[in-house]
Formats: structure tokens, sequence, C-alpha cells
């Protein structure tokens, strides 16, 4: 046999009446050379007892016994915390039987007159439920690691937060303090100082200083947007007419209402998508015309902007190093919502980011990162 078999001995439990029958079993698998310990009952009662006192690799078992059969071991096994797999080896089982047993979930089946086959079909049943349990093992350890990435990109998504609204207050406070200071002392020095070059440079300080105004008054609005104090149909409107200002691309939005009943949370994922998609269609998008649809209905919210530009490149949504949108989808994830890119190639792109407003259920996942 192969070498896995033999540097792991196999426990077979045989559920078999007939003395002669086990014996024909035992010497079939020490011909084959499956090095394995066999243990042998014959009653239901005695099979459920040392199943639930002592562990086996795998069951092989007749079909008929006095009393029972395979199938009532099978329903009894089921209710014990393991279950190995099961084999039937039986000289009168039918065709149809046999196949109703697969369909439980028996591991696969022999007649006595191919008990030359019994080691191959013994280690193969073994094997796949090994493979099944490593995979089974994976896939908890995966749920797992998912689970802790999406804590922590909460966590980080809150902190970012947290750190916006503390340098903008820092920009109101000490810059915007510092800034309207220097205003009222050019302004005192323009009403004492009426000379020709000296109002000139004056006007020229002033000019520059409510450059710097306007300036610390756009980064605060990026950091921490006071104006989602008004809804998130008001701050959304806002982003709209800001980029139209700033880029001269027609934007337009249309919101089914003023006042959306969603948290806090909600609302700042919805402005951040917002945010994001504008500044990924400023940089990339080469469009003339931006929309920005925001619903409700059904009890979800919906956020949706369109551009007709060139569309998105295959090649660009999956690049490693594209944080920009798959930072967006991370975020949704954080109020268990999804989001979708429609990219159709040469005529726009759609990003449409959708939340439950009862967060009672999570989603799937869909789209593309960028």
């Amino acid at each position: 046999m192969t070498s896995w078999l033999d540097t792991h001995p196999i426990q077979l439990l045989h559920l078999e009446d007939s003395a002669v029958d086990h014996q024909i079993v035992v010497m079939a698998l020490r011909r084959q050379g499956l090095s394995c310990t066999i243990s042998r009952v014959e009653t239901l009662p005695a099979f459920e007892q040392i199943t639930r006192s002592k562990q086996f690799d795998l069951i092989l078992a007749d079909y008929r016994l006095p009393g029972f059969t395979a199938i009532d071991a099978w329903n009894a096994l089921q209710l014990q915390d393991r279950q190995p797999p099961f084999v039937l080896l039986s000289g009168a089982i039918g065709e149809a039987a046999a196949v109703d047993a697969i369909r439980l979930g028996f591991s696969d089946y022999l007649l006595k007159d191919d008990i030359n086959k019994l080691a191959h079909v013994i280690a193969r049943a073994i094997e796949v439920r090994e493979i099944r349990q490593a995979k089974e093992r994976a896939d908890a350890e995966l749920a797992i690691s998912e689970r802790r990435l999406a804590e922590l990109t909460e966590h980080l998504q809150s902190s970012i937060e947290q750190e916006r609204a503390a340098i903008a207050r820092e920009v109101h406070d000490d810059i915007g303090g510092s800034l309207a200071a220097v205003k009222m002392d050019l302004a005192w020095l323009a009403r004492h100082h009426k000379d020709a070059p000296t109002a000139m440079h004056i006007g020229s300080a002033m000019d520059m200083l409510q450059h710097a105004l306007g300036a610390s008054q756009r980064i605060m609005m990026d950091l921490r947007p006071p104006i989602l104090d008004q809804g998130l149909a008001a701050a959304v409107q806002w982003l709209a007419q800001s980029f139209q200002k700033r880029t001269g691309i027609a934007t337009t939005f249309h919101a089914t209402h003023e006042n959306f009943v969603a948290n806090k949370d909600i609302q700042l994922v919805a402005y951040r998508t917002a945010q994001e998609a504008l500044t990924n269609i400023s940089k990339h998008a080469e469009c003339s015309a931006v929309s920005i649809e925001l619903t409700d209905g059904e009890g979800v919210l919906t956020l949706e902007v369109t551009d007709n530009g060139r569309g998105l490149n295959k090649v660009l949504l999956d690049k490693p190093k594209a944080f920009g949108l798959r930072g967006l989808h991370e975020r949704a994830k954080t109020v268990h919502g999804w989001l979708d890119i429609s990219n159709r190639g040469g005529v726009g792109t759609s990003i449409i980011l959708s939340v439950p407003l009862t967060q009672d259920a999570a989603p799937p996942i869909h789209g593309h990162p960028r």
C-alpha cells in the first residue's frame, strides 16, 4: 500500500455478526498490506457503546444484521460528536439500497465478492475524509481571519475619523484663529497707512490671507464635514456643488427626500463613498457629466455616483496598489453594506453603495475593488 498508510496505523471498527466473515476481512487486509487494528461488534447497543468510548478512523459494516441494518447504526452515529467514514461491506445489498446509503452520507460500499479491493476502498475513504476535514479547518481559519480583518478595518476607519476630527479642530482653533488675528491686524494697518505702496502690499497680503482662509475651510470640510449635522442629503449635495465648482464638470444631485433615517456611521460611510468616488472621477474618468442619486427604498440606503467618462480598465481595477475603491469596499462592510462597480467600458462608470437600514443582516459583497 501507500507510504501514507504505512505511517498511519488505522483503527477500524467492524460491525459484523459473522465471526467467519470477520476473519476473512482481517486476512484480506493483512494480505493487502493495510496497517490496521480491527475491533468487532455485532449488536446495535454494543456499536453505540464502543463508538461513544473510543475513536475509530473508519467503520466497516455489513448491511443486514440480526434485528437492525447498517442504516440504524449510521443514524445512531449521527447523534455523536465524531462521525468517522462509514463503508458498507455486504453480500446482501441491492444497488438501490447502496445508492440510498451513499446519498445519506456513507463513504462507499463494496460487495464481499470484491473484498480484494477493500484496502483501497478504506484508504480512499479515509483520505477523502482527511481532505474534507482539512478544508473545513482551512475554511474555519479563513472565516476567523476575515472576521479579524473586518474588526481591524472597522477599528482603523474609526481611528482615522477620530484623527480627522482632531486635526479639523486644530485647523479651526489654531490656524483659523491665527489667520483671523492676522486679518484683523492687516485691517488695522490698512486704516492707518494710506500711502499707495503700503496699501498695495496690504491688499496683496489680504488676498493671500483670504486664500489661506478658504483653504483652511476646505481642509476642515474634507476632514470632518460639519454639514453632516444638517443631514446626509445636504452633505452630499454640498459635495456635488463643490465638485462642480472645482472641476467645471456638470454635476447633478437627486435625493428621494431631505431627511434620511440612518445612524451616524452609515451617513459617514455614504458621505466618504461619494467623496472618494468624486475624487476618482476627477483623476481618471475624463468625463463631462456626473450624476449622484441618494435613495432609501425597501429599507436599503443606496448611493449611486455615475459618470459618462471613459470607464474603468480591468487592469486598473485589479492593480495591487489600487486602494481607493478597495478601501470603500472595506468601509462598506463596517456597516454591513456592499459596493458594486458597474463598468460600461468607454461609456462611463457607476459606483453603487447599498447599506441595509436595519442592521440585522449582512448582505453578500459584490463588485470589484480598484
